[in-house]
């Protein structure tokens, strides 16, 4: 249970917490209503789009577990504080 603990608040540093979610969520709206323009949507068509675009999930989930386990495995062999210290680091590189 603390080791699920301790993974939690690695990942919510890793992310910069609640901000970097509303910044990303910010980016993603930018992102989604430029390319309704490229594609000259208007009205209905348009707000579909961006629905459909906004709730699409991100397609580098898969790469974040393998960056979790990735970092995880640096920790081994370190006692607690030092262990957080580099997954923190490890969560923060790309």
């Amino acid at each position: 249970m603390k080791t699920l603990l301790v993974l939690a608040a690695a990942a919510l540093l890793a992310s910069g917490g609640a901000y970097a979610a509303e910044n990303s969520q910010q980016n993603k709206m930018k992102m989604c209503q430029a390319q309704a323009g490229e594609k000259k949507l208007e009205g209905k068509a348009r707000q579909d789009y961006v629905n459909n675009c906004l709730k699409a999930k991100p397609e580098a989930t898969a790469s974040s577990k393998n960056k979790m386990a990735e970092c995880n495995a640096k920790t081994k062999g370190l006692s607690k504080e030092e262990a957080n210290k580099v997954r923190a680091e490890c969560m923060k590189g790309s």
